[in-house]
């Protein structure tokens, strides 16, 4: 018999230690989480700049994120009513400056197209053209759709635009491609976004009574303003300063801080600092209520 060759491949048990092993130096990541403390520290060993590092957790983070939470509320939405005149539409569409506007019909619920600023140049041409011949195909999603998806779907339909839709079938809001890229590689002035100061807070409405979409960049001067808040601006000018404060460390997406009367939620963060919160406000505790009136009913029955 031939004695065992000193290469023979080691047993299924040997290879099972090996593999241990080498994943246990190797130090792959194994989750999300892991991945992102690598890419971090491929950023602090200066492999990654700080652009870079912020582009790549933004793709991450894109799939988190459903429309709803980016979307332009339907109050702030621009948007054409259909039985307005010709010369009515042309004027609105110049003051508001947009490339693109919804067009309803009766109710703002019942969007029948959007219209191309563009296409109102055959004007000059046809002064008998009909707007709903310059109608496109307006394109629904619910609130609920995620960013990822989403951003697929404007560029295999090679559309820039969508109407959001609560589970009513009622237009909540809408959103626009750059709106999703803004998730990515961080803001992008487009012709949506409205002035600076008025764009930091905006109630979500609807469904969502109560909740508030908040820039981290708002100044809590103006929050206090807003809702007759008194929170100290003395170590933080803004409300993701002042939750950084609060945490004593840069707070990540999904960290939610209550600082009453407020519920503060993380919606979007980098390294480098916060983006987005979802503003909640806290309502006193139904029990706290109860209790103080069953106190004032015990009070009032004992003997004076």
């Amino acid at each position: 018999m031939s004695e065992p060759s000193p290469l023979q491949v080691p047993n299924k048990k040997e290879r099972g230690l090996l593999e241990r092993l080498s994943s246990l130096l190797l130090r792959e990541p194994e989750d999300r989480e892991q991945l992102l403390e690598v890419l971090q520290q491929a950023h602090e060993r200066n492999l990654l700049d700080a652009d870079a590092l912020s582009m790549i957790e933004g793709v991450m983070q894109v799939s988190d994120l459903s429309a709803g939470d980016i979307m332009v509320p339907r109050a702030q939405m621009d948007a054409i009513n259909a039985e307005d005149s010709i010369d009515q539409i042309v004027a609105f569409a110049v003051e508001k400056a947009h490339s693109r506007f919804p067009v309803y019909e009766g109710e703002r619920d019942n969007v029948i197209g959007v219209l191309l600023a563009k296409d109102l140049l055959r004007i000059h041409a046809d002064s008998d053209v009909n707007l709903r011949d310059m109608l496109r195909p307006a394109v629904f999603i619910p609130e609920s759709k995620r960013l990822n998806v989403l951003l697929h779907d404007f560029r295999l339909n090679r559309n820039h635009i969508a109407l959001v839709v609560d589970e009513y079938g009622g237009v909540a809001g809408l959103l626009t491609i750059e709106d999703v890229l803004e998730q990515i590689v961080g803001d992008i002035e487009d012709e949506y976004d409205f002035d600076e100061e008025a764009d930091n807070i905006v109630s979500l409405g609807g469904d969502q009574a109560g909740l508030y979409r908040v820039k981290a960049l708002t100044t809590i001067e103006q929050f206090n303003e807003t809702f007759g808040t008194g929170f100290s601006n003395e170590h933080a000018d803004t409300l993701g300063g002042l939750l950084t404060d609060h945490l004593a460390r840069l707070p990540a997406r999904g960290d939610v801080v209550e600082l009453q009367p407020f519920r503060f939620e993380v919606l979007r963060a980098d390294a480098r600092q916060v983006h987005l919160l979802r503003v909640q406000k806290i309502e006193p505790a139904p029990e706290d209520t109860d209790a103080n009136s069953s106190t004032e009913n015990s009070d009032s029955d004992r003997p004076t």
